[in-house]
């Protein structure tokens, strides 16, 4: 084997050779990360709003959205009288009267109002929405009994101790019996925005922004229980509960 040393000149040109294929390397490397195209830096993700009992998310009411077209809202109250209506004759009634602008149910077994101008009420293709409050109790605050063609039905709101939402009745089935029947929380002291929509093929229910009753009416069987039968054709009613009503209306699809 023979080992050749490398002295003086030559050591030194092997360094400076390898020094310069070193640079060349390094700007090599420099040059190529230049070309690469620069990486973009991605955009922090939108707040969210997390809704808290006092936030303003949380206070914001919520207004029943309706996308559908339809005519113009026609009042029917007055917020100063109890023009249109009268006192549904319940047996055990609390009093009915009009205070700031609200119609109020005072406490009684059940306590109402029935519209007493018939003959101007549609019997299809139409809405109702008024504002709702349970203002003290724990049952109903709002029994809307209205007319489907020739049937009543009636859209029952905290029944059953409380929370119960739903049709009364479909097919000889009360608002805690049947496919509509549905469980929700409602605070006394609170407004919550009603709606009803009647139609040829469907009633649907909103309480603020939330679809909460959509049902196909062919071949049902559609009524009301017997309790409410002096609320037709349009009545609104509570049980063992004082409410508030106010901003009650009604348009043709």
């Amino acid at each position: 084997m023979h080992v050749r040393i490398l002295t003086g000149t030559g050591l030194r040109n092997v360094a400076a050779g390898g020094l310069v294929i070193g640079l060349s390397a390094l700007l090599g490397c420099q040059s190529q990360r230049s070309a690469d195209p620069p990486h973009a830096t991605p955009s922090p993700p939108p707040p969210i709003a997390i809704a808290t009992p006092n936030s303003p998310v949380a206070s914001r009411p919520a207004a029943p959205s309706s996308p559908e077209s339809g005519g113009p809202w026609r009042s029917l109250f007055d917020g100063k009288s109890l023009a249109g209506w009268k006192e549904t004759d319940f047996a055990g009634r609390g009093p009915v009267k009009v205070s700031d602008g609200k119609l109020i149910l005072e406490t009684g077994l059940m306590t109402g109002v029935t519209w007493t101008n018939a003959a101007d009420l549609p019997r299809i293709n139409y809405e109702i929405a008024l504002d709702a409050m349970r203002v003290a109790g724990s049952d109903f605050f709002c029994a809307l009994t209205f007319p489907v063609k020739e049937d009543p039905c009636s859209f029952i709101v905290g029944g059953w101790g409380g929370g119960v939402v739903g049709l009364s009745s479909l097919d000889g089935q009360d608002a805690a019996n049947n496919d509509t029947t549905r469980y929700m929380s409602f605070d006394n002291g609170k407004w919550y925005a009603l709606r009803l929509r009647v139609t040829e093929t469907n009633l649907q229910c909103w309480i603020d922004a939330d679809k909460v009753v959509d049902v196909e009416t062919k071949d049902r069987r559609i009524s009301i229980r017997s309790e409410v039968e002096d609320s037709r054709p349009l009545g609104i009613a509570s049980w063992s509960t004082k409410a508030a009503l106010r901003n009650i209306r009604l348009r043709k699809l």
